[in-house]
């Protein structure tokens, strides 16, 4: 694979605005595809998985549009005498059109995350998620959509890693204030909950390497983000396909 430059020791936050959607999918993709091969040996499998839901948009103004000219109904009118009038166009009434918002527009959208199955029986083991902007903003559908697909998993005997390479919305809620960073990663395994392990680091710092919980008895899997993301980065040619003209907050060009 041809070299690329990277402007960053670690994750590029010039990605975050101008690329998410596919660096969401090239990044899952080279997690699971990092996994796999230690998880088969093991008796576990990684599949890739869809969440699909529908966002609900407004416009961002409602616009007014009038046009006087337009709408002119017009009706031949026959002035004088049945012996000889004139028959002229004369204008009835002057309509206003107006431009107006619909009430919603939706996108679909699609979410991949990684489904862990203990094999033969497919159990599902763990769960790993890489948190999404509409996934961090209470606004959006995708916020209650993940929210309400997360507390299913908290429900239940499954683990749950979440990785967030998002610097802007909101952070997933703690009862203790979280740890300075730019990023993180909340590992929350079923035996351990409410208790939480949460990794943080900064920008330009490299990606950590974090464990994937199994089922009890087996050890942890390593997943080696900071790899994960070079694969994602150089399969995608982020480098060419950046501008870093662009302004961002917290950056410094």
């Amino acid at each position: 694979m041809q070299a690329v430059q990277h402007r960053f020791v670690g994750m590029d936050p010039f990605i975050e605005k101008q690329c998410w959607e596919d660096f969401h999918q090239e990044m899952t993709s080279a997690m699971r595809s990092q996994l796999l091969p230690l998880l088969l040996e093991r008796g576990y499998d990684a599949t890739l998985e869809q969440r699909v839901y529908l966002e609900r948009r407004e416009l961002s103004e409602t616009r007014r549009l009038v046009r006087p000219d337009i709408a002119i109904h017009t009706e031949k009118r026959l002035l004088g005498g049945s012996g000889g009038g004139v028959a002229l166009l004369e204008p009835i009434t002057e309509a206003e059109v107006t431009e107006l918002t619909l009430p919603t527009l939706t996108d679909e959208r699609r979410e991949p995350y990684i489904a862990i199955y203990k094999m033969p029986e497919r159990r599902l083991v763990t769960v790993i998620e890489l948190l999404s902007p509409t996934n961090k903003n209470p606004n959006a559908d995708g916020y209650h959509e993940y929210l309400h697909k997360r507390n299913q998993i908290l429900d239940s005997e499954v683990h749950l890693v979440e990785i967030d390479l998002l610097r802007e919305g909101n952070r997933l809620p703690t009862i203790e204030p979280l740890p300075e960073g730019d990023y993180y990663v909340f590992l929350s395994r079923s035996e351990r909950r409410p208790r939480v392990i949460v990794i943080a680091w900064k920008l330009n710092h490299r990606l950590p390497r974090i464990p994937i919980p199994l089922l009890e008895g087996d050890p942890d899997v390593p997943l080696d983000l900071q790899a994960a993301y070079e694969d994602a980065f150089a399969r995608a040619r982020y480098d060419l396909r950046l501008d870093y003209g662009k302004e961002i907050a917290g950056v410094e060009k």
